[in-house]
């Protein structure tokens, strides 16, 4: 059996296994007299945000806008809520993207392994900034990162290349800067888009983004949304909605993905470095507190 073959093995188990502790607690709740039928607003929200999702635009922001605009969910529980709905998404992205772009598998295993290290090692260490200077910080980069890109692609000189998968000092850099990236995820900083950014840096195709940042996150949200689960911090109707709405999201997603060349997507990445970017700052603007925070975001 191949390396990639054993990680989709593992993607089907963390699945099933999920999916199982999920239907525990709706059921449980349901025995308590909770409603857990699945609410239609919150489908309709996770279905939009699970499409820009799998482009690389991420679910969270777009989600957390839409249900406090909606009055739909108490703040308290919107990590949980998040990570719960959205980790059938996640699976379902790796699943896809694993198995359809191709990608040097001891870049795709190290760089989701540095990630997943980062979030669960090196979290206690990065939880001590504060998060709205990590997020002005990234941000600024990521806007500049982002406008040099489209400047490069309108010039003809596009950023990244065409390699599947680095090796030597690269492979070193990769690591390193995706287990950054894994720290950085447990206070809020989202990985795709600076993921995207790495992959240019380092000169890979900008497909081998997505099974490699999809698949940093499908093994982490489960083990958090299981931690929400327990801790009741979760809004089971809205998870249960959240996690129907991963089919249709991802699957017009996946196709309208597929249809898409490299230059075209290279255009992509470049508006979603910009767009990861700018949210960024606007969280850090709407957020004045001094304090260190370490709310989870997978």
């Amino acid at each position: 059996m191949s390396a990639v073959q054993l990680l989709l093995l593992a993607l089907a188990i963390t699945t099933v296994l999920f999916v199982i502790v999920l239907g525990l607690y709706l059921r449980r709740a349901a025995v308590a007299g909770q409603k857990v039928a699945p609410s239609f607003g919150a489908f309709l929200i996770g279905t939009v945000a699970n499409f820009f999702d799998t482009i690389g635009i991420g679910s969270f922001a777009t989600t957390t806008t839409a249900l406090r605009a909606g009055r739909m969910i108490d703040d308290a529980k919107l990590p949980g809520t998040l990570n719960v709905g959205y980790a059938t998404a996640a699976l379902f992205q790796s699943f896809l993207f694993i198995a359809a772009v191709e990608v040097d598998p001891t870049t795709l295993i190290a760089m989701m392994g540095a990630a997943i290290a980062g979030a669960w090692v090196g979290a206690g260490w990065f939880s001590k900034w504060p998060k709205r200077n990590i997020q002005l910080g990234m941000g600024a980069a990521l806007i500049i990162a982002g406008a040099l890109f489209i400047y490069k692609n309108a010039v003809g000189d596009p950023v990244g290349g065409n390699l599947t998968g680095v090796t030597g000092m690269k492979l070193v850099a990769a690591v390193a800067g995706n287990f950054v990236l894994g720290v950085m995820m447990t206070i809020g900083v989202g990985l795709y888009g600076p993921c995207m950014l790495l992959i240019a840096l380092l000169g890979m195709s900008p497909r081998t983004a997505f099974p490699i940042m999809m698949g940093s996150c499908a093994f982490l949200m489960p083990i958090a949304g299981t931690r929400f689960l327990k801790e009741n911090a979760a809004d089971l109707r809205i998870s249960f909605a959240l996690a129907l709405s991963a089919l249709p999201g991802v699957w017009l997603a996946y196709k309208f993905f597929s249809n898409l060349d490299v230059a075209k997507l290279r255009w992509l990445v470049a508006f979603v470095v910009l767009i990861a970017g700018i949210m960024l700052i606007r969280a850090a603007l709407q957020h004045r507190a001094p304090a260190a925070e370490t709310a989870p975001k997978t």
